[in-house]
């Protein structure tokens, strides 16, 4: 699976998601790099998911913007399929997730 199949997979799962709102970030000139491609508040947490495909690895840049969210208190994953998503939902929201 291409990695934009797994990340519409997982956009399409956290909108079944009660009190989670997030958002696909996007590359470019705006853009921050090394921003991981999912963000969300899920429940008042803040989440990020790098998404990556099986055989995908982060970049020094990605590791690093992962690395800093944890630090500052966020959870930040490198996922690769929906049940990656859903087993992070479940431990946030205690396994409340679809």
């Amino acid at each position: 699976m291409r990695e934009n199949q797994i990340i519409s997979a997982i956009k399409a799962f956290l909108k079944s998601i009660p009190n989670c709102y997030s958002y696909k970030t996007h590359g470019g000139f705006y853009g921050s790099a090394g921003l991981p491609d999912i963000i969300c508040c899920i429940g008042g947490a803040f989440v990020a998911f790098e998404v990556k495909t099986d055989i995908g690895k982060t970049t020094a840049l990605q590791e690093a913007c992962i690395r800093k969210i944890i630090q500052a208190g966020g959870t930040a994953e490198v996922v690769r399929s929906v049940d990656d998503v859903r087993a992070v939902v479940e431990k946030l929201t205690g396994g409340e997730s679809k």
